[in-house]
């Protein structure tokens, strides 16, 4: 008897699954264009093509003594200027309490010339904003960059994760739901693949009719592209 009801439950599922052909290319999960946001000289460049970074990991770096040396004075300021009201702050009930909030004042002010100082200290610097790998470089140390014209310097992609972009006929959009499974194959490779629907774009394409959705990969080269079925709950 339970041999029996789980034929009729496969035959209901073989009776009601559909398929829907779809196209699609491989793209990065994350991908970003990078700039700085400052101008200056190229002093160092620390990677290449294809170099593997870590999110945070220096990319590449603008002379910056200037500003450094900058910095360094806003720290002394505050430094001096933090001493000065913690002595005022001991005797605050005896002195005047204009005199104490010129103290007080001096030293929020050192501590907002120290942030903005840093601010324009770290803009020197290129930094990974993901973990991933540099994809494009054109920048080469001696350069001159500005930050009033901004320009891709690197572009970075995540290393591993990919996602499928699919397209398939707008007529299956009620048919196609997130959880999905898809199955495809890569241009010239004979190897089967499956993936599952992640996400499935709120809009057609006015040009082509087509309707967008995403499956999560790995280790599949950005840019390749295939074809494939997604099975569907109904036909």
């Amino acid at each position: 008897m339970t041999k029996i009801l789980l034929g009729l439950i496969s035959l209901v599922f073989v009776l009601n699954a559909g398929e829907v052909y779809a196209t699609f290319n491989v793209a990065a999960s994350k991908s970003a264009n990078l700039a700085f946001d400052a101008s200056g000289v190229l002093e160092n460049v620390k990677v290449d093509m294809s170099s593997s970074v870590k999110r945070g990991d220096t990319l590449a770096y603008l002379h910056n003594a200037d500003k450094r040396a900058t910095l360094n004075i806003a720290k002394t300021a505050l430094k001096y200027a933090k001493k000065d009201y913690d002595r005022q702050l001991k005797v605050r009930k005896l002195i005047d309490s204009t005199k104490f909030d010129s103290y007080e004042f001096k030293y929020e002010n050192a501590k907002n010339q120290l942030a903005y100082h840093k601010s324009i200290y770290d803009k020197t610097f290129l930094k990974a904003p993901f973990d991933g790998v540099i994809f494009f470089k054109n920048v080469e140390i001696g350069d001159t960059v500005s930050g009033m014209m901004l320009k891709t310097v690197f572009k970075i992609q995540s290393e591993h994760s990919r996602k499928l972009i699919l397209e398939f006929d707008q007529k299956y959009r009620k048919s196609v739901k997130v959880g999905d499974e898809f199955k495809y194959k890569l241009d010239g490779d004979v190897k089967d693949y499956s993936g599952v629907i992640s996400k499935i774009y709120p809009l057609a394409n006015t040009h082509n009719r087509k309707i967008q959705a995403e499956v999560i990969a790995k280790d599949i080269m950005v840019g390749i592209f295939g074809d494939g079925k997604i099975i569907t709950s109904s036909k």
